[in-house]
This record gives structure tokens, C-alpha cells and sequence, in this order.
């Protein structure tokens, strides 16, 4: 299945970061923070002002991006777990 977002909305692919164990103690997964990093996998067309402008979007596929730790809508597309959410949302592009 393809997706592709609609406006300014990105999908993006959660980076897992890797975890470290101190001390022998496990942390189950619940209680493990939500990966802030992620790599964009689809952009949209970008976001459209009320006299009909599109402005391009400043992110495209393949970027590393940091984003807000409540950001963005979980969805599940052939098993795989991703996020879309608006460009506005995107902190940062990684290098």
C-alpha cells in the first residue's frame, strides 16, 4: 500500500534509539520514552494560503528530522508503525 499526505503533512518513520541497561534493570516497554527522532518517508504537495498560493514544503523524503515527544497522529500501514503529523511540527532537520 502507498501513501502519500495530503497539504503539509509528512509521514514519518520513527528512528529507535539504542537502549541502554544500567545495573541489570529492564524497563518494560511502557515505560520507555517515545523516539523524538524519525526519518520523513512521504511529504505532501505543501500548504496552500487563502489566495491559492502553494508554498513548497522546506522537508522532503529521506531527511532525518527531530520532532515534539506528543506530536503527530500513530498509524499502522502493512505492519509498520508511523507517524503523520504537519510540517509545522518538524523541530529540526538532522545533518
Amino acid at each position: 500500500m502507498t501513501v502519500r499526505p495530503l497539504a503539509d503533512r509528512v509521514l514519518i518513520k520513527a528512528i529507535e534509539t539504542a537502549e541502554v541497561k544500567k545495573g541489570g534493570i529492564i524497563i518494560p516497554d511502557t515505560a520507555k520514552e517515545k523516539p523524538m527522532q524519525g526519518e520523513v518517508k512521504e511529504v505532501g504537495t505543501g500548504r496552500q494560503t487563502e489566495e491559492g498560493k502553494v508554498i513548497p514544503m522546506t522537508v522532503k523524503k529521506g531527511d532525518k528530522i527531530l520532532y515534539g515527544k506528543y506530536s503527530g497522529t500513530e498509524i499502522s500501514i502493512d505492519g509498520e508503525e508511523y507517524l503523520i503529523m504537519r510540517e509545522s511540527d518538524v523541530l529540526a532537520i538532522i545533518s
